[in-house]
């Protein structure tokens, strides 16, 4: 994620803009008792602070445990479900997103970018051993790394031929897709099941950043990488900045394509959401004028990846491709469904049409400028232009 100007960040209200339009499939549907439950006893809010470090990029949350982590660039806070803080990680040189909560290991996933190395990795936490303030990522042992060779393998491509990569800028043909590192990261089902039926591997997505650039005809898809995290011990390895490793899978067990139109730095934060077994989206508005540009789109579930053409790119080429769920806005020219909403600096799906999406800002305390975020819970209406609106609202 990148910080734009004004310096102060906070998500669209719920709610803000008018309420009409269709609702989204499903969301009409009563929630199954446990997940009305356990989406109920969680607090409507979760504080996470204000700190001197980047700004909020993404949420996710440990409910048998009772804890919640929020990331701040270079950043990790603990807080229990009242926003008391409870530890935290520093000493992040990378830039550290959106972060997902892995209930079959306990673990916490994060994207980590070193793209000054040309290296990409999933970052985990050993989140039971987050137990005091100012822990050190790189001496505390609370993380491991896993690096992702797909990732570079597209961030580096060398797409006009003159056999030099042109750094980290968006103002170049290279980088294939427009990849520029990683950002959202989901656990949910493999692509190829139905993703309502719960069914099928549970697996780690992980998406990647896009820049930003109105020229280029081969930027408007979202890429989607599913790797099968069981195996990934074997992996892990400390990151010494120094010499950051390459230790992690030869390739990806699914790569999918989801044309949106072009956005800014890809999708910030991406969930799986198991009540509809959609995948949402939320994003950085493009600024193509092809396209409408929303800030959120969900891919359905409900439909698994076809092979077709990945449209714009240099050389013909074909890959697998997800649906957009036809729901929400429509623009007809481009064929693009989609909803105007916030959730780019956290969102969490919680069972049962519930969701906590997180709003960012900035204090200022003792004159040191500081960064906030509170993760605040909405239902789903599938109503357009905005499908969330914040409880009590």
């Amino acid at each position: 994620m990148r910080t734009f100007a004004g310096g102060f960040m906070t998500v669209l209200a719920a709610g803000a803009l008018a309420a009409q339009g269709t609702h989204l499939a499903g969301a009409a549907e009563a929630p199954a008792p446990a997940e009305a439950s356990r989406a109920r006893h969680l607090p409507d809010e979760v504080y996470g602070g204000a700190w001197k470090a980047g700004h909020a990029q993404g949420v996710t949350v440990d409910r048998h445990k009772g804890y919640m982590y929020f990331s701040y660039t270079n950043l990790l806070v603990k807080t229990d479900l009242r926003g008391n803080p409870v530890g935290s990680v520093s000493g992040f040189t990378g830039h550290l997103g959106d972060l997902d909560f892995n209930s079959k290991d306990g673990r916490v996933y994060g994207s980590l970018e070193y793209k000054s190395a040309k290296a990409f990795y999933i970052a985990i936490l050993d989140v039971d051993r987050i137990d005091r303030m100012g822990m050190d990522a790189r001496e505390s042992k609370v993380m491991s790394t896993v690096h992702l060779k797909e990732v570079v393998d597209d961030y580096t491509a060398d797409m006009n031929g003159d056999g030099k990569f042109d750094g980290d800028t968006a103002n170049t043909p290279d980088h294939r897709y427009g990849c520029s590192g990683i950002d959202g990261v989901a656990f949910g089902p493999e692509f190829d099941r139905n993703g309502r039926s719960g069914r099928g591997k549970y697996v780690l997505t992980v998406a990647y950043g896009i820049y930003s650039n109105v020229k280029r005809k081969d930027n408007d898809h979202q890429v989607l990488l599913q790797y099968d995290v069981r195996w990934w011990r074997k992996y892990e390895r400390p990151l010494p900045e120094s010499a950051p490793h390459r230790s992690g899978p030869s390739r990806v067990d699914d790569k999918v394509f989801v044309r949106t139109g072009n956005t800014r730095y890809g999708v910030q934060n991406l969930e799986y959401d198991e009540h509809t077994g959609n995948w949402l989206m939320a994003v950085y508005k493009g600024a193509k004028p092809q396209f409408p540009n929303y800030s959120l789109y969900i891919a359905d579930g409900s439909k698994p990846p076809v092979r077709g053409p990945i449209t714009g790119q240099p050389k013909p080429e074909r890959g697998r491709l997800l649906s957009l769920l036809p729901k929400g806005l429509h623009h007809e020219a481009s064929g693009t469904y989609g909803w105007e909403s916030g959730g780019q600096y956290g969102l969490i799906s919680l069972g049962g049409g519930r969701h906590y999406l997180t709003e960012a800002g900035t204090v200022q305390e003792d004159g040191v400028l500081k960064q906030t975020a509170r993760a605040v819970q909405h239902r789903w209406t599938g109503d357009t232009p905005t499908p969330f609106k914040r409880l009590g609202d």
